[in-house]
């Protein structure tokens, strides 16, 4: 695709989870596609679909986290956008979108280690830890780092 292209193109409308424990660790993936990428948990807004329920529906397919096990504490205020790589944007989503728009979620996970389960129907990581943020923008991809940069920043007096 040319960049013209490319640029015609929406962003596909998405959530991002913040998942923080008592400590203020936070949650991040490793992506069973791509080696040494890590990220927060993250997925589309289906139609018709409210962004606070699909952020929790999206917790659950991708952690097995009951949403009883969680409080929101925080959302942002606004959309987040990132444009993926050229070279991606034809092999992701059916090349039907230039990047995402996410609105992202704080919330306070109150349950034990024991009930996240990566293994779900359709697994999307490898493995998990708890992070401090920065250790979780060091080891993001890089077109994501300004994303995540932006969504600690909206919630440094939460965390």
């Amino acid at each position: 695709m040319t960049p013209d292209e490319i640029s015609a193109l929406p962003y596909r409308p998405c959530v991002g989870i913040v998942l923080a424990n008592r400590a203020g660790h936070v949650f991040a993936a490793q992506r069973i596609d791509t080696a040494n990428a890590w990220q927060l948990p993250q997925g589309g807004i289906d139609e018709d679909e409210d962004p606070r329920e699909a952020a929790l529906r999206e917790l659950q397919e991708e952690t097995g986290i009951s949403p009883k096990s969680v409080t929101i504490e925080a959302q942002t205020d606004d959309w987040i956008s990132y444009d993926l790589p050229q070279e991606l944007v034809g092999k992701i989503w059916k090349g039907r979108f230039r990047g995402q728009k996410q609105l992202w979620f704080l919330m306070r996970f109150q349950g034990a280690d024991s009930d996240i389960c990566i293994d779900t129907e359709h697994p999307e990581f490898s493995d998990w830890q708890w992070m401090q943020p920065g250790d979780i923008i060091d080891n993001i991809v890089p077109f994501k780092r300004a994303t995540y940069v932006q969504v600690f920043n909206a919630f440094r007096n939460a965390l």
